[in-house]
């Protein structure tokens, strides 16, 4: 992969928020959307100046946090292509999948990754969170207070905040693109825990449509943009090579389809965001892409990101051949979902 001369550490980090139900916290099946509403609305209440309704046309728009890092405005131009919206700095990973009911006094946790110039804004994101929570979540307004924060690196994890404390001590925010970790002559596979959500002409395309060109040049696009809009640089300087080094590679999957549904407040609807979950398997010559498979294991890959969702984890060697049989036989992926039973696709080749 050609990249920014600027960019060989790209400034991004994890961060798990651990919580204490002080009120009953009834969660959906993915908490992802809510939890992004919740942070929103308190993240707005603390930086916004003006207390007008919408921040179209504020004099402070270009200073504020709440655009930078909720909702950045789009370029008029730019060379890749018409945005109506950018990137955004940030990914909520929430709880696992499944409803449930959190009583009062039991403790829970989800994860948030901050990009680039969002990282200097970790004291405001923490606040955010802790009113966000405080106020009320989910049906019912459930509460929580913050335990602490945790920074999760490559190199393990460290807590670095406790509201009782309020320090927030320097550390490691970065990955570096310069040495992976990962073989360039072996089979690497991606398991997706959230559905990934490519699309084609609006919609997401199922298992069976999927190739590898278009996962790698998807998440190609997602590291620069992101790279460009809130590092300084973009990432990637030759997409056509990119795309051409995607011609040898093989690939082998076994994904299942998995519906899901959440409810959008600014277009009044129900909203379907289906998606393939499981296993894909990438082998051939992976060089060029072992940086953008590494980020990718923070910055998610597909729509919705911003919520969680293409969520995936980089097997260890060897435990990459997965057949579909051992996968079934685990019972981690094939279950009952909105009264239906999810099946893996048949591996494609």
């Amino acid at each position: 992969m050609t990249t920014s001369p600027g960019i060989m550490d790209f400034p991004l980090a994890r961060y798990r928020l651990e919580w204490r139900t002080t009120a009953p916290i009834r969660l959906p099946d993915y908490a992802g959307s809510m939890l992004r509403g919740a942070f929103g609305h308190a993240l707005r209440s603390l930086a916004c100046m003006t207390r007008a309704k919408t921040c179209e046309g504020c004099a402070l728009l270009a200073g504020c946090p709440y655009p930078a890092l909720f909702a950045p405005p789009a370029p008029a131009a730019h060379a890749l292509q018409k945005f109506s919206q950018v990137p955004v700095p940030y990914v909520i990973e929430p709880p696992e999948w499944g409803a449930r009911v959190l009583a009062e006094g039991e403790t829970f946790s989800f994860n948030m990754v901050l990009v680039g110039r969002a990282l200097r804004e970790l004291p405001l994101v923490i606040l955010a969170w802790r009113r966000a929570l405080a106020r009320g979540l989910g049906a019912g307004d459930g509460r929580a207070e913050l335990v602490r924060v945790v920074h999760c690196a490559e190199g393990g994890e460290a807590e670095i905040h406790r509201p009782e404390t309020g320090a927030l001590p320097a550390h490691d925010q970065k990955v570096s693109l310069a040495n992976t970790g990962l073989s360039t002559d072996g089979p690497l596979t991606l398991h997706f825990h959230t559905p990934l959500r490519l699309q084609q002409n609006g919609r997401a395309l199922p298992p069976e449509k999927l190739d590898a060109r278009t996962l790698l040049m998807a998440l190609a696009r997602r590291a620069s943009l992101l790279a460009e809009f809130h590092c300084g640089a973009p990432l990637i300087e030759d997409f056509p090579a990119l795309s051409a080094a995607c011609a040898g590679l093989r690939e082998d999957k076994c994904l299942a389809w998995r519906d899901w549904t959440r409810y959008s407040s600014r277009q009044q609807q129900k909203m379907a965001l289906g998606g393939a979950i499981g296993f894909w398997t990438l082998a051939g010559e992976l060089g060029p892409f072992l940086p953008l498979l590494r980020l990718g294991e923070w910055l998610h890959v597909g729509k919705e990101t911003a919520f969680g969702l293409g969520r995936y984890t980089l097997l260890a060697a060897g435990a990459q051949h997965i057949s579909p049989n051992d996968w079934i036989s685990r019972g981690h992926e094939t279950q009952t979902i909105a009264g239906r039973e999810e099946k893996p696709y048949p591996r494609s080749a």
